[in-house]
């Protein structure tokens, strides 16, 4: 069971977009998570008539390393850590700060 999943409320701790919260859109294998509206980059594509694509410079989210994230605890709105408690099918996340269960 992964600490951090797909559609959690994070926060950046470290690197340029410090402090700036979103929620996680994908995980990838490599240990990084793309997060809605953090760490964007600027592409910039060619027209494709034929797929329709216009052609210019596009703000998309870039991946950003889970060590540089942490998951934020709506009830204090600050980054917490999470443990992982029961066993087997009973397995739930919980914040260590306060011990709710992790919503999701």
């Amino acid at each position: 069971m992964n600490k951090i999943k797909k559609g959690d409320q994070v926060i950046v701790i470290s690197g340029r977009d410090k402090g700036k919260s979103g929620q996680i859109l994908k995980i990838q294998d490599d240990g990084r998570a793309l997060v809605n509206d953090i760490n964007l980059v600027k592409k910039h594509t060619k027209p494709n008539p034929m797929a329709g694509v216009t052609g210019g410079i596009l703000k998309k989210e870039a991946p950003i390393q889970l060590s540089n994230l942490a998951i934020l605890n709506p009830k204090t709105q600050k980054a917490d850590k999470v443990r992982i408690e029961g066993e087997g099918a009973d397995k739930h996340r919980v914040f260590k700060s306060d011990g709710a269960k992790v919503d999701s």
